[in-house]
């Protein structure tokens, strides 16, 4: 099946999900090689060569960005428990990219929801959960 239309967005992204990683240079490279996200700044925390990541933004090249970081002994959160929402007009090509990379969980197959758009889900190497889909929610309320 293929991808339905483009739809126009009802609202420009300002959420931005932040997560922590267990080892976050993997999963950034992850989730810019197999996923398609833009490594746009990676800062290091400490020393470089520890491999820890003190920030890290990627964008969605279809629009929004995620943050994260290496996990930390503190009250933030655990690495492996985000659940995330991707809007993609590509759905069915981003299935097709994650589905073959090892570390990957197929947790829904893809499909046509009864509330609109096409989308699947994924858990990543790290056990976060994603789903992508071209569903871009309802119209956001007039004041």
């Amino acid at each position: 099946m293929t991808d339905p239309a483009p739809q126009t967005p009802s609202r420009p992204p300002s959420v931005w999900p932040a997560f922590r990683a267990s080892d976050a240079p993997a999963l950034i490279d992850f989730l810019v090689d197999v996923v398609g996200f833009r490594r746009t700044a990676v800062y290091p925390d400490g020393d470089a060569a520890a491999g820890r990541v003190a920030h890290a933004q990627l964008d969605w090249p279809e629009g929004g960005a995620i943050m994260l970081g290496s996990d930390r002994d503190d009250d933030g959160p655990r690495p492996g428990t985000a659940g995330l929402y991707v809007v993609t007009d590509h759905v069915d090509a981003v299935h097709a990219r994650v589905s073959a990379a090892p570390g990957v969980r197929i947790t829904r197959e893809p499909d046509d929801p009864g509330y609109g758009g096409r989308e699947f889900s994924m858990t990543d190497p790290e056990g976060n959960h994603w789903s992508f889909g071209s569903y871009r929610g309802e119209p956001a309320p007039r004041a």
